[in-house]
């Protein structure tokens, strides 16, 4: 079969995707990645795909400049006529999936992961899309020959009730999966009297509690503790909520944290830390830094918010749980891990034990493959589709 794969970036694909392309290649199968361009797509076709750019503008509200990317897609995959396309992100599986009615691609999956800014935000331009949105989400994945993965439950009742998509249409897979051979606990560094070493690591929003993270930092610098923060991230200039690199500027010069921008080898970072921290306030799916730091074997502080308690599902057990918004509680949670390395220690081998058991990359790639085939099951709706289609 052929597949194509459309995102809104190299990046994404290349972080999150690579693992699916390269079972879906050594099954014999083809697939073309499609996205804007970006550093990464030579690093996708180094594997075995091929990559086409194609010229898209997140953030753009041009009503003509949309159309003639949706034209562009729909040429591609007109030129292309794959099995699949499967689509990441709002817009590219709204796009993805129009695109391929148009074109007629026998069968489409949309992955979504989290409920986004358009969702989440109240921000004057988040409030005046959300109409159109939901017209469009309506519209493009109720079809017959389309299902919708999301990475938490959370988000499937969220969209069901919302009316945006049938329930029968959505799927639920846990995240994108983490190799639990390459971040595994024989990394980390457990030494009990070493200085503790917390990061977070994320794109660089303002939800995901980065301002908190470093509050909490400066709240423990007045306590005098030696603890050592960490930021690994890149600002994201095509999100309104983005940080400034003035802010990590500023922060650096203060002797606040280490801003490492964008890292290449995770696994060695997260095996020189102790603790994942990742505040969010935000509707994540299922944040890729949390699984990497549970299959690593670190303590884990989170939010109970959509996604992150599909990794710390029990507040002192698997992780901790911080209440979002409060850098005075992050701190105060942060210090007792520094105080408790026993602790410390049992919250890193649970969270291992979550990660082994849930986010193994290997069952959501069977997941994932599943849900490729069941479109194309003899009495699937998909199949009847392409029966009856024109």
């Amino acid at each position: 079969m052929k597949f194509i794969f459309f995102a809104n970036t190299t990046w994404y694909l290349y972080n999150f995707r690579l693992a699916t392309i390269q079972r879906l290649l050594g099954d014999g199968h083809e697939v073309v990645v499609v996205s804007p361009p970006g550093k990464f797509g030579k690093r996708l076709v180094e594997h075995g795909c091929r990559w086409i750019p194609l010229a898209m503008e997140r953030a753009s509200l041009n009503p003509l400049r949309e159309l003639a990317t949706l034209s562009r897609l729909v040429g591609v995959l007109r030129r292309e006529r794959p099995d699949i396309v499967h689509g990441f992100t709002l817009k590219c599986a709204i796009y993805g999936t129009i695109a391929a009615r148009i074109a007629r691609v026998p069968a489409v999956v949309s992955a979504v992961s989290g409920m986004g800014f358009v969702f989440t935000s109240d921000a004057l331009k988040a409030r005046m899309l959300r109409p159109l949105v939901k017209v469009l989400l309506r519209f493009a994945l109720n079809g017959k020959r389309s299902l919708l993965v999301l990475q938490n439950h959370d988000d499937a009742l969220a969209f069901s009730q919302a009316g945006l998509v049938a329930p029968e249409h959505i799927r639920v897979i846990l995240g994108s999966g983490v190799n639990t051979f390459r971040f595994h606990p024989s990394n980390r560094t457990t030494h009990r009297y070493e200085r503790l070493r917390v990061l977070l690591a994320a794109r660089l929003l303002q939800e995901k509690g980065v301002r908190e993270f470093i509050e909490a930092a400066a709240i423990l610098r007045k306590q005098e503790r030696d603890i050592e923060f960490l930021l690994a991230g890149t600002p994201d200039p095509g999100n309104p909520h983005s940080i400034s690199r003035t802010e990590l500027r500023r922060w650096t010069e203060a002797g606040l944290v280490h801003c490492l921008g964008h890292v290449n080898d995770m696994p060695a970072l997260l095996g020189s830390v102790h603790v994942l921290a990742l505040p969010s306030y935000y509707r994540e799916g299922v944040p890729k830094s949390l699984i990497e730091g549970a299959a690593t074997g670190l303590a884990l502080v989170t939010t109970n918010q959509p996604g992150c308690r599909e990794v710390v599902t029990q507040d002192g057990v698997d992780g901790l749980w911080v209440e979002p918004r409060n850098a005075q509680a992050l701190a105060e949670c942060i210090a007792r891990l520094d105080d408790d390395r026993d602790w410390l220690a049992q919250l890193g081998d649970r969270a291992r034990e979550q990660a082994l058991k849930k986010f193994d990359e290997r069952l959501v790639i069977q997941q994932t493959l599943e849900v490729y085939a069941e479109l194309f099951r003899p009495d699937s709706s998909a199949t009847e589709a392409m029966r009856t289609a024109p």
